[in-house]
């Protein structure tokens, strides 16, 4: 069973620019956060890891329980990325993101898929949940409340050196 989800329109909270994203990553990480959204789920874009790499997405549902969705926006995309079974020691659930049309049989069985565009998507494929321990838990969850509230305080903070800082996370 599929979930569909989004609308031409809508609104809500934007992820920061990463400008290292080619037009086709940044239109699936749209979509897989509207149906992150459409779950209950907060969610930001690349969240630093404590391994030193960063979470394409990571979502959080309203029971605690975090998402990492990792974008690919082409096979070659996919085939070139060893680094994303590091992902799976901060998540409950580990999911890639695609382009409708990507090959679905070459994403790992272990994982979940969602097929997502600019507009929305669906969870093609659940991920099976393996649930973090207690203390790596509530890391991630500092971790995440931390980045989003500086992010946030970056949207008000009108001095362009201190909302770069902020942002650095």
């Amino acid at each position: 069973m599929t979930e569909q989800i989004g609308s031409q329109g809508g609104s809500g909270p934007v992820p920061p620019v990463d400008r290292r994203q080619s037009q086709a990553a940044a239109a699936i990480a749209r979509g897989a956060g509207r149906v992150l959204r459409a779950h209950g789920m907060a969610y930001i874009a690349e969240l630093p890891l404590a391994n030193g790499r960063r979470a394409d997405i990571t979502g959080l549902s309203p029971s605690g329980e975090l998402w990492i969705i990792e974008i690919k926006s082409g096979i070659e995309d996919f085939r070139s990325d060893l680094k994303w079974p590091e992902y799976r020691e901060f998540c409950d659930r580990l999911y890639f993101a695609v382009a409708p049309g990507f090959p679905a049989d070459i994403i790992p069985l272990d994982t979940g898929l969602i097929i997502a565009d600019r507009y929305g998507g669906e969870i093609a494929r659940s991920a099976p949940s393996a649930a973090l321990p207690a203390r790596r838990r509530r890391a991630m969850h500092l971790r995440f409340a931390r980045a989003a509230a500086l992010r946030l305080a970056a949207t008000i903070d009108p001095d362009p050196e201190t909302r770069a800082q902020l942002l650095d996370i």
